[in-house]
């Protein structure tokens, strides 16, 4: 009597495991390589000109808020963060177009300037800019 043979179907993974070896060290070789997102922030020598009569948020570098109404008496006034929002709305009910810009000291940390941006936001203010002082 004769035997049948039957052929047995399996797949070799040998090589498959040698070609992600190979990837896995190509990987690991250029990764360290790979520069990870910059932010490239805008150059102050490019900036657009300040507008015409603003009311300024000053922040002083030991974090006093102080507010400057250029389009009125031009005075600087003192104003507590916590009634910013109130005197901020309080002025631009007169003048709705007027524009409000965030003028910074430079030890001021970035965290201070976006709590007064996310203030001026929660108080309807349509148009918000960062004063900066041009390179020379």
């Amino acid at each position: 009597m004769a035997r049948v043979r039957k052929q047995v179907a399996s797949i070799n993974v040998v090589p498959l495991i040698d070609v992600m070896l190979v990837l896995l060290v190509v990987f690991m070789i250029t990764a360290p390589f790979i520069n990870p997102g910059q932010v490239e922030l805008p150059s102050v020598s490019k900036a657009a000109a300040t507008p015409n009569q603003p009311l300024e948020v000053m922040i002083k570098a030991d974090g006093q808020l102080v507010l400057r109404d250029r389009a009125g008496d031009n005075l600087e006034s003192p104003v507590a963060p916590d009634s910013l929002s109130a005197e901020v709305k309080r002025i631009l009910a007169a003048r709705p177009d007027q524009p409000v810009v965030i003028s910074a000291d430079k030890s001021v940390r970035y965290e201070k300037v976006m709590n007064v941006m996310s203030v001026l936001q929660s108080a309807q203010v349509q148009r918000i800019g960062l004063l900066a002082k041009p390179a020379q």
